[in-house]
């Protein structure tokens, strides 16, 4: 089926991919779609995660890779996503629906946004969709962000239009809060033009890499938060964390790895403090993600936005210390995890490129003008067809 009968269709079934930074797996999503732009609806039929081994997970993790390693990366993850991909046709054919179209993100391995540092930009997601078209004969969107970058914008964050299609309300301002990797929050308004978005800072690429780096590969992550919650948060170097000049930098702003990765921004503050205890140490980091979210809340939103309440998702949403401890730092706001209204935490960033893919489908501009810094609206993605 071509790009224009698909378009032309009532209804349109999508396959959603999303691989973050956290490097946990691919989170997959089987949704109906009618319509585009604000009278667009959104029905979720199913979602699930396909973790990744750890071989691959290390070295998708890689902050430096050689041309031919990332040449590499890019076929194999296409396959790994075509797996994943030929998975939820299962699950599609079950529900007796046929998708349409897959909509990927990508991997990725170099994001250099205008503002980064130097002259030049960049960016650059993994997953070779010619390998995921060949395995499952369906069109695939991918490639979101360089338009946007085009346009003299971030390229992220990529996910506030469809959070704004997804949890707008007339009478409400929300913030949608994702703790990926990278923490991102995206303000939902009543009207487009008055929506916010910036990545904060640090997610949990800095908790995982920390507890990685510490127990010497054997652990990947702090599960729900237990070694954070018998830590004490170190001042010293919690004010370390916190002196990067990206906290206070205005928005629009976006990061990634490059900044916040474990060679970048751990490595050697952890070798410097090996005196003190593991917990502490995960504790501190753990907090200064929380500390990161919470100055960025109160120095860009609060300001200027009455907020009715937060809505969680991403990985972090699963870190009990972590909500604990926001809840803790932003008493004045109701905080919940987005389950509650029935998008799963680790549903939504895939929902939201397929929403992404729909609209480069229908031709529709999908990124956030005001909030990525882009100098016009403009039709994100790119289509590899059958």
């Amino acid at each position: 089926m071509n790009v224009e009968a698909i378009r032309n269709k009532k209804a349109r079934f999508v396959i959603g991919l999303m691989s973050g930074t956290s490097c946990d797996g691919i989170d997959a999503v089987l949704v109906r779609i009618k319509g585009t732009g604000p009278g667009l609806a959104m029905k979720l039929i199913a979602h699930q995660t396909f973790p990744y081994d750890n071989d691959l997970r290390l070295r998708l993790l890689a902050e430096h890779m050689t041309a031919k390693e990332v040449c590499l990366l890019n076929f194999e993850l296409g396959e790994v996503m075509a797996e994943a991909c030929l998975a939820m046709m299962d699950i599609a054919e079950d529900n007796e629906v046929e998708p349409d179209f897959i909509s990927v993100h990508g991997h990725t391995v170099g994001h250099y946004p205008p503002g980064s540092g130097g002259d030049r930009i960049g960016t650059l997601q993994v997953g070779e969709t010619a390998v995921i078209v060949q395995r499952t004969k369906i069109p695939v969107v991918s490639d979101f962000r360089v338009r946007d970058m085009a346009a003299g914008g971030q390229g992220a964050p990529l996910v506030p239009y469809a959070d704004w299609l997804l949890f707008r309300r007339d009478d409400r301002t929300a913030v949608c809060l994702n703790i990926g990797g990278i923490a991102n929050v995206t303000v939902v308004t009543p009207r487009f033009e008055d929506v916010l978005a910036f990545d904060t800072g640090p997610g949990n690429i800095a908790i995982d890499g920390a507890v990685r780096l510490l127990s010497r590969g054997a652990r990947a992550f702090d599960e729900n938060g237990e070694a954070a919650k018998r830590g004490k948060v170190i001042d010293e170097f919690l004010e370390y964390l916190l002196s990067d000049s990206y906290f206070t930098k205005d928005p629009p702003k976006s990061t990634g790895r490059e900044r916040f990765g474990v060679e970048a921004y751990l490595r050697d503050a952890l070798a410097n403090r090996r005196e003190h205890a593991y917990e502490d140490l995960i504790a501190t980091v753990t907090q200064a993600t929380v500390q990161s979210i919470t100055d960025a809340y109160r120095n860009y939103v609060m300001p200027k936005y009455d907020v009715a309440h937060m809505i969680v998702s991403g990985g972090g949403a699963m870190n009990n210390t972590l909500m604990h401890n926001l809840k803790e730092a932003l008493p004045e706001i109701k905080i919940y995890i987005s389950d509650r209204i029935g998008i799963s935490y680790d549903a939504r960033e895939a929902i939201a490129f397929a929403i992404l893919g729909n609209e480069t489908v229908c031709g529709t501009p999908a990124n956030v003008p005001q909030a990525t810094g882009a100098s016009e609206a403009v039709v994100l993605g790119k289509i590899t067809p059958v």
